[in-house]
């Protein structure tokens, strides 16, 4: 958890900015918006809660796997920054 800590007010922003497009969607539906303004609305708040992921695992693998204090093998770094590109691209 220690990678969290570090990022923790970046990723609290994250979870903030988050929370406020769900709220968006909720208010969407409460008022019977448009399907096509909620689903783009929804949309958004899946691309967010994606890249909040994708912040969270690449975090664990530089902590966890590739730390320089762990003097990891350059074929454990290029490992670890593969799965780090192919998440990434996953969830966008």
């Amino acid at each position: 958890m220690a990678h969290i800590v570090s990022d923790k007010q970046k990723l609290l922003n994250r979870i903030r900015r988050l929370h406020g497009q769900i709220e968006a969607v909720e208010r969407a539906v409460e008022k019977e918006a448009d399907c096509g303004d909620t689903m783009l609305l929804i949309s958004a708040a899946r691309g967010a809660m994606n890249s909040l992921m994708a912040e969270v695992v690449e975090g664990h693998l530089k902590h966890h796997m590739i730390d320089p204090e762990r003097n990891p093998t350059s074929s454990e770094v290029r490992a670890a920054e593969e799965v780090i590109d192919v998440v990434k691209a996953y969830l966008k």
